[in-house]
């Protein structure tokens, strides 16, 4: 990634930090997004503890033989699921920087259809 692209991310993600923070009753749904994988996590500001994680690396995951979107689709749908195991219902979309849009929509939608709102 060039240093302008990188640099105008990191202005995005600033700005987007500034107006959002996850607290214990409604956590920060954080996504980061690398050349083959896909990683979410639920983090609670207020502490600075992440309550819980998923990725496209997790081994039933890994296992399914599909493309990057659909991953990206169950990894959304598991990380709604360890959110239920913890009673998490609302929860607020950090995009980090990316756009809403392919592998970063695929997860929203994906922890919808399992359950969280936001």
């Amino acid at each position: 990634m060039s240093n302008k692209k990188s640099s105008a991310r990191q202005k995005i993600k600033f700005r987007i930090r500034k107006k959002i923070s996850g607290t214990p009753a409604a956590p920060r749904l954080s996504v980061f997004r690398s050349n083959t994988d896909i990683y979410v996590q639920l983090i609670d500001d207020t502490n600075g503890a992440t309550l819980a994680a998923a990725s496209s690396k997790q081994a039933d995951i890994t296992a399914q033989k599909v493309a990057k979107k659909d991953k990206s689709k169950m990894v959304g749908e598991a990380i709604a699921r360890k959110a239920g195991e913890l009673g998490i219902k609302k929860v607020i979309f950090d995009r980090n920087g990316y756009i809403y849009h392919g592998r970063v929509k695929a997860v929203a939608e994906g922890a919808r259809e399992g359950g969280l709102e936001f």
